[in-house]
């Protein structure tokens, strides 16, 4: 079997978004897995609304979930491939110029929704003389372009959908090229994948329809579909679809909001398969969990709650060395006894800082009772300490008040912290050290 060549291909018209994640993590890991190659490719025909600060913000937020493509290519440069296959496909009748406006095509299927019939074009273009397009063409109409299905039904076999058909009768034939010579995304998209010899089509589910059209055009361009493989598509929590124009779930809005990598691509990849969906921290294990049969094809919630949570998973088992240099990019790297003790309760790793602040100081100390926290400072013990010294000291306390449970740690982790949660303090205590220990308990700011 030959190794996979696949791509995703984005139209740089916005920042992508979970959904679009989806579809490039599925491709890129896919390619990954098999030994082989991932492309990004800039779907950029629509020149007025592609912009070059989307094609950069797309290769950043690929690079950041760790799925750099092998190769980039741009539609804007290929439109001389374009051509020669509209050329390709004119010669052998395939596509035809139509002259219908937008009104014209609009009353047209009103008409037949009224008689009931399907509001599929009639092919009136079909039946125009040279001298109908000779004068239509004086009057100022320029033409589009549609391609001639045949009234056949496509099948394929689908790596997540199982066999697949298409009345292909049932369709319009569906413009490739406008009325002002761009083109749609269609025939692009088909000539592209025969060029980089593309062997897997890995792609939402609303592109079924899209599928057996698109084979139709590989055929009539002497070349064989690829494989085929339309997973379910992610919604929100509350059931709304993804849009790059509304801005949901954007790659660079959960970068920015603290988010790691390997709990975004765990979620896009896990939900709505078989397997469970877990915190997966390397991406070559989450690639091996990769089972297009196993993909359900109802469409899958993405639960923001549900990434905080694997999030969190994440990082309370993150070694010191991975998080390392971004600690003390937060000025918050206080050593590996500091991360340690400080993870299990990290919902973000920029939170260390905080954490970092408590330690090294200043803490205003929370002091109710100062008699009670005199005598726990008369029993603390005596430098050096360790992560037995919190053990030690409480029991002394207990034995020098008769104080014991939650009455007894409260009031030390408020005075010691000022805060009323957070890490144990059997290892923050050390770290806090006797010095910062004893001027907090004599409720100074240290």
């Amino acid at each position: 079997m030959s190794k996979p060549i696949v791509r995703f291909a984005p139209s740089p018209t916005g920042h992508i978004h979970i959904g679009n994640t989806r579809v490039a993590l599925l491709n890129a890991l896919y390619a990954r897995r098999e030994g082989g190659t991932f492309i990004l490719r800039f779907d950029d025909t629509d020149v007025a609304r592609s912009k070059q600060e989307y094609a950069d913000s797309i290769q950043t937020d690929l690079n950041w979930l760790g799925i750099p493509p092998d190769i980039v290519v741009r539609q804007s440069d290929r439109f001389d491939l374009y051509d020669a296959a509209a050329e390709r496909l004119k010669a052998v009748g395939r596509l035809y110029p139509c002259y219908e406006t937008q009104e014209e095509l609009e009353f047209r299927r009103k008409r037949q929704l009224a008689r009931g019939l399907p509001p599929i074009y009639d092919r009136a273009a079909l039946k125009l003389t040279e001298e109908d397009r000779a004068r239509l063409e004086q009057e100022g109409r320029r033409p589009h372009w549609r391609f001639r299905l045949e009234p056949t039904t496509v099948v394929w076999d689908d790596l997540v959908r199982g066999p697949c058909h298409v009345d292909c009768s049932s369709l319009s034939d569906p413009v490739l090229v406008r009325g002002d010579g761009t083109y749609l995304y269609t025939l692009p998209s088909v000539v592209d994948d025969i060029e980089l010899k593309i062997t897997h089509v890995i792609r939402g589910e609303d592109h079924v329809t899209n599928t057996a059209v698109q084979i139709q055009i590989f055929e009539a361009l002497g070349a064989a579909a690829p494989t085929f493989a339309h997973h379910s598509l992610l919604i929100t929590a509350s059931g709304e679809g993804l849009s790059k124009r509304l801005g949901h779930l954007s790659i660079k809005g959960l970068r920015d909001a603290g988010l790691e990598p390997q709990a975004v691509a765990s979620l896009a990849v896990l939900v709505g398969s078989a397997e469970a969906v877990r915190p997966v921290a390397d991406l070559g294990e989450l690639a091996k969990l990769i089972d297009f049969s196993h993909i359900s094809r109802a469409p899958a919630k993405f639960d923001e709650s549900e990434l905080d949570h694997l999030n969190a998973r994440l990082i309370h088992e993150m070694p010191y060395e991975a998080v390392r240099e971004r600690l003390a990019g937060l000025d918050a790297d206080a050593g590996e006894a500091f991360w340690l003790a400080v993870r299990g309760n990290l919902p973000k790793v920029r939170d260390a800082a905080d954490w970092a602040k408590v330690v090294r100081g200043p803490v205003t100390p929370a002091i109710e009772d100062m008699a009670f926290i005199q005598a726990a400072t008369a029993a603390l013990p005596e430098a050096p300490w360790d992560t037995t010294t919190w053990k030690a000291w409480t029991e002394a306390v207990k034995a020098a008040t008769g104080v014991k449970g939650k009455a007894l740690f409260m009031p030390l982790r408020l005075a010691l912290t000022g805060l009323d949660h957070g890490p144990e303090l059997g290892a923050l205590l050390p770290l806090i050290g006797p010095e910062r220990a004893r001027a907090r308990l004599s409720g100074q700011v240290a």
